[in-house]
């Protein structure tokens, strides 16, 4: 390892961290501390074999990685997380895409709770703490640290295998440095789909003019999605079609977009420029990106990952009901919500 390279300030760390909420918790993960030496908690899943085996120095981490020629993976997660569980078992254990992943990464595990020390330059958290400093609420979320010390990408929730290998050639092959991950999976199409855009639900006054189509008593609900999209296709012909679904929709004002569409809209705070350049300026890098707006225009909440009908309720509820501004964290107040419905005889399966 280079002991020479100057330590970069953990705050200039932070300062590149790619805005954004991740999403995919289980409704009955743990949720805090850790288990006695040779004990594992429910749901716990064993990593791959070639994960690195780490001392959670993560400068110490990116160092030895680029020495190899290869870039530092950290993989949030915790114990009965389903979308965790498929990242194991549906993406790692494919031949290919665990072989690219080790060619490419060293991959460091850290549970979203627990309490081991993770040394970042001259600061030491535990794995909770650090969690909170960088806004990583739930699973899984993995971080992508370039040769120095930056994160280059965060991946908030779980990408179906065709979308998570695209993302280690971007990452792996340095691809940031030559456009953005949005056009780079414009140009590589991972997911076949249905090839049209779902905005038969829209309920905004106006698609291009979101600013007038503001109101007091209800959010607006703008989703983020493409034509090519076959997690879109899951959300409006399944997810959204539930009866569930349906009742929390009607809370909103919706509006669905062609994130790479040049039509030239008003945005809820009242600013003209295109639906790509809006896209762009907003981070999004998934469809469907689901991001909800109060009525001054604000965002105040976004899922921009795979999801289930469970969690895409949850998100609804969390903010159609007001309950982002007492509990700001979107995990516990999963774990609340399910309890709740099972209270009432309600049967929860996160992955229906």
């Amino acid at each position: 390892m280079n002991k020479t390279r100057p330590v970069i300030s953990f705050f200039i760390l932070f300062a590149v961290v790619l805005s954004g909420i991740a999403i995919s918790p289980p409704a009955w993960a743990k949720t805090e501390g850790e288990l006695a030496a040779g004990m594992v908690n429910p749901g716990h899943e064993e990593k791959p074999a070639w994960f690195k085996v780490s001392f959670l120095d993560l400068f110490e981490d990116i160092d030895d990685a680029a020495e190899n020629n290869k870039r530092l993976m950290i993989y949030y997660y915790q114990d009965g997380c389903p979308y965790c569980k498929k990242l194991l078992e549906d993406n790692f254990a494919q031949r290919d895409i665990a072989e690219k992943t080790q060619k490419y990464f060293d991959v460091v595990a850290i549970n979203l709770w627990g309490d081991k020390e993770v040394t970042v330059g001259d600061k030491i958290y535990t794995e909770k703490q650090f969690a909170e400093a960088l806004k990583v609420q739930y699973t899984p979320t993995l971080l992508f640290f370039n040769e120095d010390r930056k994160i280059v990408f965060r991946a908030n929730g779980y990408y179906p295998p065709e979308k998570f290998s695209a993302l280690l050639d971007y990452i792996g092959k340095k691809q940031e440095t030559r456009l953005s991950y949005q056009d780079y999976m414009v140009e590589v199409d991972p997911q076949p789909s249905s090839g049209r855009l779902h905005n038969d639900i829209n309920t905004v006054a106006s698609v291009s003019d979101l600013a007038a189509s503001m109101t007091k008593d209800k959010y607006l609900l703008v989703m983020f999605e493409q034509k090519q999209c076959a997690s879109c296709d899951e959300l409006h012909q399944d997810i959204l079609k539930r009866k569930a679904s349906m009742d929390l929709l009607s809370r909103f004002n919706v509006a669905v977009l062609d994130m790479w569409s040049n039509n030239q809209i008003t945005t809820p705070d009242g600013k003209k420029m295109s639906i790509r350049n809006w896209a762009k300026k907003l981070d999004i890098k998934y469809a469907p990106s689901l991001v909800f707006f109060n009525h001054k225009g604000e965002e105040v909440f976004r899922t921009d990952a795979y999801l289930k009908a469970f969690h895409t309720q949850s998100a609804m509820d969390y903010v159609s009901s007001g309950a982002y501004k007492t509990q700001g964290n979107f995990q516990r107040y999963i774990d609340q919500r399910a309890d709740h419905l099972r209270e009432q005889g309600a049967e929860i399966n996160l992955m229906e």
